[in-house]
């Protein structure tokens, strides 16, 4: 089983979190949408083996690791 990937995207202008072939939201903001994703992925790394990561998608388009289950502290700082 793979590592479950949550991205978080800006979405025909809206904040998202994207999960396969669907999307989730449409969230306030980034950061609202990027807290949801973590505690989901939280959730979903306890359940997957190989654990859950949130990216988060920049203004340059590409993906940047924002949190990782096992790796990065949660509930995460700040």
């Amino acid at each position: 089983m793979a590592r479950t990937v949550y991205y978080v995207v800006l979405h025909e202008g809206q904040w998202k979190i994207k999960l396969g072939d669907k999307h989730y939201g449409p969230y306030s903001t980034q950061r609202d949408a990027i807290k949801i994703a973590v505690d989901t992925a939280n959730k979903a790394g306890k359940e997957n083996a190989d654990g859950a990561q949130v990216l988060v998608q920049g203004e340059d388009h590409q993906f940047r690791a924002e949190w990782t289950y096992g790796k990065d502290p949660y509930p995460p700082r700040g």
